[in-house]
């Protein structure tokens, strides 16, 4: 089964696992779908890169030099450079990776994985599909979301 017809079948999943992604930054832009086959992603990308965006991949916590990142600026999708959050969403979570409690609205898509035997809910890059991390209840307030992501997938643009 080829991975966006699998994606496509989980996000159809029961709602009890969905996850609402609001934002305060809107999009009005009707996102494109960029699809590319795998050689053409494996010439984009650094071998890291596509482990993590295409294989679904997770980087070791405290790696990425994102996860200390304090300037103002917009976070893109390494894959395709869709802009997925703001520096104003970003907080330190303690646990390693890059996260944010909000994203843009419509930029993220999100599945059930289920590699750790019980449910999670991944997001991905709602243009390419990119595999960006995981969205936990565990976030601050306003919106109790942890949208973890792995700094290998993101490329940060300062202000």
């Amino acid at each position: 089964m080829e991975r966006r017809t699998f994606l496509q079948a989980l996000i159809s999943f029961p709602a009890a696992f969905s996850v609402t992604a609001k934002a305060d930054h809107q999009s009005d832009d009707k996102i494109v779908p960029l699809e590319l086959s795998e050689k053409e992603w494996r010439n984009k990308l650094t071998k890291e890169q596509f482990y993590i965006l295409r294989d679904e991949g997770t980087e070791r916590a405290f790696t990425s030099p994102l996860n200390d990142e304090k300037r103002s600026g917009e976070y893109r999708c390494a894959g395709c450079d869709l802009l997925l959050f703001t520096s104003d969403m970003k907080y330190d979570s303690g646990t390693g990776w890059p996260s944010f409690f909000r994203v843009v609205d419509g930029h993220i898509g999100t599945s059930v994985d289920f590699k750790l035997i019980y449910p999670r809910t991944e997001y991905h890059c709602a243009r390419c599909g990119g595999h960006q991390g995981h969205v936990f209840n565990d976030g601050p307030a306003p919106t109790g979301k942890r949208w973890c992501n792995n700094g290998i997938a993101l490329r940060f643009v300062p202000a």
